[in-house]
């Protein structure tokens, strides 16, 4: 990505016109930059306005990155949470779409610049930049290779892999050390990715792998919650972090509050108290950093690389520029608002909204957050929910969970098949993704190539 400012001369501009891809004469071009939650609603948003809607990602997909941890365990395959973006959008005539990556923003100029097969440069009349966030290793990009973050449906394939060879692995290996080593698996970082991760790992080895091979038993098989701060969930209350970890408790997760990861090897993690756990699968879910765009802007940005943006969602009070999402710090009552998807959807609406009423001449009022509530499933029939004072923990938490999930899922082929394939689990134990791909044969290695590092993928 160019590390130009966003008004630096030098930044590249192609000097042909052919190559500046302009507004049609008399309309209004609305550019969108990112096709996850945020980005997607704004489009949906749109589709009747008297508006050119443009959306531009460097994926042809939308991902629906809750249930990513069950690509990562097996327990779906990728096809069923994604869907192309060109299909979501292709009967709204006045919406087209652009593969390609966004390299430069020049507010000034109104227009980005774009690394695709042309590298053009796109106008724009008003911009909506939902580009999401990125996995961060706080400073520590060595660990990338060895503890893969789960951001995009490459990281989740890479995952799987490494979970599934440590199991082939651990069933030929002589030395115990060895193999104790490979059935260990340590998650960093306990917020809702770490904790479902955790929980859906756990499951996987005691009812599903545990029935393919003669040599390991599920007992020996360890999972590992790492947690920095005093709780797990600490975006919950304090009464469903306690059930949260009775219930990772029940499933045999050990969970370690206060713990601090001072430094991940090929072969083990080791922790601030010097404590050091032999692990061959290390999963890093513990930092997001916004998309580098919001460095681009030339505005005010927050430690997690957020664009502070004011009551309408406005980068720098311009009426033509907007951040929404997890690059965007949003404050509500005093707080910023948490990176996930009904945050992000609700703004896309917003600025959507605020544009048209804008071209009609009316000033809309600020944009206000409606919490619907949070939720995170722990494990079959295990999950903990909250709505303002209203809590939920267990089997109750987990079909809510269940029905949300299914709600938001893109298309109603994805929801039947995820439905299917939660029901025949339930059942059977049983997951049918469990594919091992790539050429290595040998848990562990380098992952692959990180799209959560560049600045199109949403967060959640």
């Amino acid at each position: 990505m160019s590390a130009a400012h966003a008004d630096d001369p030098a930044s590249p501009i192609p000097p042909d016109p052919e190559l500046i891809d302009r507004p049609a004469e008399g309309r209004h071009r609305v550019v969108i930059v990112g096709g996850g939650f945020g980005g997607l609603e704004a489009a949906r948003a749109l589709a009747d306005a008297p508006v050119e809607v443009v959306l531009v990602d460097r994926r042809n997909h939308h991902l629906f990155q809750p249930l990513l941890y069950q690509v990562a365990t097996a327990g779906l395959a990728p096809a069923s949470i994604a869907a192309p973006i060109r299909g979501i959008l292709n009967r709204q005539s006045n919406t087209r779409t652009i593969l390609a990556e966004v390299t430069a923003v020049h507010p000034e100029r109104r227009c980005l610049a774009l690394h695709d097969a042309r590298d053009s440069t796109l106008a724009y009349d008003s911009l909506i930049l939902a580009a999401g966030g990125c996995t961060t290793w706080f400073g520590h990009d060595d660990w990338r290779a060895l503890a893969p973050g789960l951001k995009s449906i490459d990281d989740a394939i890479e995952i799987r892999r490494r979970v599934l060879l440590a199991f082939e692995q651990a069933e030929r290996e002589p030395d115990p050390e060895v193999r104790q080593a490979l059935l260990t698996f340590v998650v960093v970082g306990a917020g809702p990715t770490g904790v479902e991760m955790a929980g859906a790992l756990r499951e996987l080895a005691r009812f599903v792998l545990a029935r393919d091979f003669r040599r390991i038993h599920p007992e020996a098989t360890r999972v590992i919650l790492l947690e920095g701060g005093e709780r797990v969930l600490p975006a919950f209350s304090p009464a469903l972090s306690e059930s949260a970890v009775d219930q990772l408790g029940d499933l045999g997760v050990e969970v370690r509050t206060g713990a601090m990861v001072t430094a991940i090897e090929p072969d083990g993690v080791l922790l601030d108290d010097d404590t050091r756990i032999p692990a061959r699968t290390v999963v890093w879910a513990a930092g997001v950093r916004a998309s580098p765009l919001a460095e681009q802007l030339g505005a005010e940005t927050d430690r997690m690389g957020r664009v502070v943006v004011d009551d309408r969602c406005r980068v720098g009070g311009r009426d033509d520029l907007f951040a929404i999402g997890d690059m965007a710090r949003f404050e509500q009552d005093g707080d910023p608002l948490p990176g996930v998807s009904p945050v992000a959807m609700q703004q896309g609406r917003y600025v959507a909204r605020r544009i048209v009423e804008r071209l009609a001449g009316d000033e809309p009022g600020p944009f206000r957050y409606r919490d619907k509530g949070s939720m995170a499933t722990i494990g079959r029939s295990r999950a903990i929910a909250e709505r303002g004072r209203f809590e939920l923990s267990g089997l109750m938490a987990w079909l809510a969970w269940l029905v949300v999930h299914l709600y938001f899922l893109i298309g109603f082929r994805n929801r039947l098949v995820v439905l299917l394939n939660w029901a025949w689990g339930y059942i059977t134990y049983q997951r049918g993704s469990r594919l091992i791909t790539g050429d290595r044969l040998v848990a562990g290695g380098p992952t692959a190539p990180e799209a959560d590092a560049r600045p199109m993928d949403e967060a959640r």
